[in-house]
């Protein structure tokens, strides 16, 4: 955790720093891709993944340690090409991880944030799962578990693979000459992303695009269809929590609502999208038909709380470095805490940006556990013993942003009234 949160520190600025030259680069171009209410919605989303990640919130069914001390057949050294068959078994790993959750109902649940943008940036990228409790990946590691590929190995290969498959979440790199043949390129993955029935459930692949073709998942980006980004049943928010779990909240009401036992357990197994007849017809959802003519999730904000968000998102983030930071000092329960603090920060904001009537709510409540910290310990996590006087500045951020957040959001749904 402590190793992860560390990898981190430098990660997330230099994502930042990339996702603002896409930004300005489109705006240069005259075409910008990172709209500021998608972009803060998937920094939030991946404020929180790395949170879960770094307290260690995961259970493996079967961890890589104790797979590869029972089946190993042989064992070689950790040397480069240990390196690259680890990075070659993850990435098989990878492809059939992410393809299974594109194909089952139960697993869908895993991955649907990652697909809820209606844009396709290198901020959405970020847009990963805190609803992967349990985990299923190592099962697909067994090929290097049997060469013996060391868990220190793969340990330090994972990061390195994940980071990887961000360059490419991007409108503004074209195809890629003889690279298309080998590595998932931007091209590949637009596709991926697209809600296109052409393009629908294609291109799996993390690194090496021959997965998809060896597998029969590959689809080109086709210059007469261009690409229209989402998830078929929209989310129509931008808060990343709500995002995580409302396909299983779907499923659980489907198989309560069901009248017949066996759909009622077959419907988490059932090809994703499948719900039972007499659910589907007595509670039917929203889903997009024509991907050409929909309107995408955007309320009307003012500049004013666009630029409070913003703000918002960028204190958090130093909040969440000091988590990442400190987090051995930090310890249980207390990093438990500040982690609580941290999602109630996203949830806070994001129902700000949704311009949901009880945003207020949860903006108090998140000030009043920091409040609560404070008092109670004297400091916030021995902050203010690191750094003088940071105490007072934390508690008045505190008070400055339940006063701001209330007033927006009473504002913001008073104009939204008068507008209808």
């Amino acid at each position: 955790m402590e190793a992860y949160g560390q990898i981190l520190l430098i990660a997330m600025p230099a994502f930042f720093l990339l996702i603002m030259v896409e930004k300005f680069w489109g705006i240069y171009k005259g075409n910008d891709t990172v709209p500021v209410n998608d972009m803060i919605s998937s920094l939030s989303s991946g404020i929180t993944n790395s949170t879960k990640d770094v307290l260690g919130i995961s259970i493996a069914i079967i961890s890589y340690g104790w797979l590869v001390d029972r089946v190993s057949v042989f064992e070689i050294s950790s040397g480069w090409i240990t390196f690259v068959i680890a990075f070659m078994a993850l990435d098989f790993a990878g492809y059939w991880v992410h393809r299974i959750s594109h194909e089952y109902n139960i697993f869908w649940n895993n991955h649907i944030i990652h697909h809820s943008s209606e844009e396709f940036n290198l901020a959405c990228a970020l847009r990963q799962s805190i609803s992967s409790i349990v985990r299923i990946f190592g099962i697909f590691l067994l090929p290097a578990a049997i060469l013996g590929v060391p868990q220190e190995v793969i340990s330090v290969v994972a990061p390195l693979h994940l980071f990887a498959q961000f360059w490419y979440h991007t409108r503004h790199i074209n195809r890629m000459g003889f690279l298309e043949k080998i590595i998932v390129t931007p091209s590949h993955h637009r596709v991926h992303h697209a809600i296109n029935p052409i393009y629908l459930d294609k291109n799996y692949g993390q690194i090496f695009i021959f997965w998809d073709r060896i597998f029969g998942t590959y689809q080109e980006e086709l210059d007469d269809v261009p690409a229209v980004y989402g998830i078929t049943r929209p989310v129509h928010t931008w808060n990343p929590i709500k995002i995580n779990f409302m396909h299983l909240w779907l499923l659980i009401k489907d198989a309560w609502r069901a009248q017949n036992i066996a759909d009622k357990l077959r419907i988490w197994f059932m090809p994703l999208g499948w719900r039972p007849e007499d659910v589907a017809s007595k509670y039917p959802v929203e889903k997009i038909n024509d991907v050409f003519h929909f309107e995408k999730y955007s309320p009307k904000l003012s500049q004013g709380l666009v630029t409070w968000s913003v703000i918002q998102l960028m204190i958090l983030l130093l909040i969440i470095s000091y988590l990442f930071g400190n987090i051995a000092e930090i310890g249980a329960p207390g990093m438990f805490i500040y982690g609580g603090y941290v999602f109630l920060s996203v949830y806070s904001i994001t129902e700000l940006m949704d311009k949901n009537p009880m945003a207020w709510f949860w903006e108090m409540l998140k000030s009043g556990i920091g409040i609560f910290v404070i008092l109670s310990t004297g400091d916030w996590f021995e902050l203010n013993e690191k750094i003088p006087g940071m105490l007072p500045i934390l508690i008045s951020y505190l008070v400055i942003s339940v006063g701001a957040s209330t007033w927006y959001s009473f504002r913001e749904n008073r104009l939204s009234v008068a507008a209808n």
